[in-house]
């Protein structure tokens, strides 16, 4: 067996090198029929060839969490928009020497956010602390969306404490760039909005979703109707920042309509605090 797989990257290795002779000659690497399909992007890229690419996304970042060793993600869902509390001082600062009302407000309003960024900091190293002890079957690993805000201040929590982390990022029009605490190996970047949301939940014992916007609604509506539908494993879901979700989504509203049993509530939790945020994880899995 193992000669039979040295055989096949030899062929592929074989391959990469007559591709590499042809673009050393000068040859452009255009669209041509002779051309082996696998190294071919103007054949990848066709729209008949969509399904494979699905693949691809979701095999990469599968076997690369697989050789890591990665089998247990809390996932930390939040705002792109939220700054550093370091640099919302900064920019307070800034904005009150302008002069500029409009800017003082958008920077007030920031200080005012980077309280959950500095939260989510937090949360991320009590599970790294949990797991500093852990097999690394029992191990859990800090995941985010990849990008700024929330994102970046859980990924950086984790990596101040030296942990490996991940990020699944996402490819977009103003180009969305990964955040500099993920640990490289598990920087992973998606063009499916679809294949990225199913790698969120594959590895997920919890997910903890702070103040966002579109993205973050999309994400937890769509981890909520997976459990409600029994299409994926109860886990604990928190929302975090309890007045900031009461206030913006109306879930009695929803069970007088009748649109949601009443029990629905139960799918998820409020908290305003890491440790309340943590708590809740360990009392569900009795950690």
């Amino acid at each position: 067996m193992k000669k039979h797989q040295q055989l096949k990257e030899r062929r592929l290795a074989d391959a990469l090198a007559e591709l590499q002779r042809h673009a050393d000659q000068g040859n452009p690497l255009e669209a041509d029929a002779y051309r082996l399909a696998f190294w071919d992007p103007e054949f990848l890229l066709r729209r008949e060839t969509r399904g494979i690419r699905f693949q691809l996304e979701l095999l990469k970042p599968d076997i690369d969490q697989q050789d890591a060793g990665i089998e247990n993600t809390v996932v930390v869902f939040g705002s792109a928009r939220f700054p550093a509390p370091e640099d919302a001082a900064k920019a307070l600062e800034a904005a009150r020497a302008s002069g500029d009302a409009k800017a003082l407000a958008a920077a007030e309003r920031g200080v005012r956010n980077a309280v959950y960024y500095d939260q989510a900091r937090q949360f991320a190293q009590l599970v790294v602390k949990y797991s500093e002890t852990k097999d690394p079957s029992e191990c859990l690993y800090v995941a985010t969306g990849g990008g700024p805000g929330i994102m970046e201040a859980a990924n950086r929590g984790a990596h101040e404490l030296g942990a490996a982390n991940i990020g699944l990022n996402i490819a977009l029009p103003h180009e969305q760039s990964a955040n500099p605490y993920i640990t490289p190996s598990l920087s992973f970047k998606f063009h499916y909005f679809a294949l990225r949301k199913m790698h969120f939940m594959m590895r997920a014992k919890a997910l903890v979703a702070f103040p966002g916007g579109f993205g973050t609604l999309d994400e937890l509506f769509e981890v909520i109707t997976l459990v409600q539908t029994g299409k994926a494993k109860p886990v604990p879901i928190v929302l975090f920042g309890s007045n900031y979700w009461k206030r913006l989504v109306n879930f009695d509203m929803l069970i007088e309509a009748g649109t949601i049993s009443p029990e629905d509530l139960e799918l998820f939790t409020y908290v305003d605090s890491p440790e309340a945020a943590w708590d809740y994880i360990k009392e569900f899995y009795d950690l």
